[in-house]
């Protein structure tokens, strides 16, 4: 998303030609672009994104199975997450 956010940004700024940036070839204003596409392929390739994916599901299942033994009076035990 950084990559994405700087293109943008760099794009208007050529476009609106303000600064430094209206002197830069537009092959270095869409550079993040391409690097965004790289970062997305691999992470893709990785099993990064999946991973991140899985690991925000566990968390929010911890958070609702914690909010339902505080709701229920059970939470004097620890939780999964403390164990580890």
């Amino acid at each position: 998303m950084w990559f994405l956010g700087l293109g943008l940004a760099l794009v208007a700024l050529k476009y609106f030609e303000v600064g430094p940036v209206a002197q830069l070839t537009w092959l270095w204003v869409l550079s993040p672009f391409a690097l965004a596409l790289v970062w997305w392929a691999w992470a893709d390739w990785s099993g990064y994104t999946k991973r991140k994916a899985v690991e925000r599901d566990e968390a929010r299942k911890q958070e609702r199975i914690d909010r339902q033994r505080s709701q229920l009076g059970m939470l004097g035990g620890r939780s999964r997450s403390k164990r580890r």
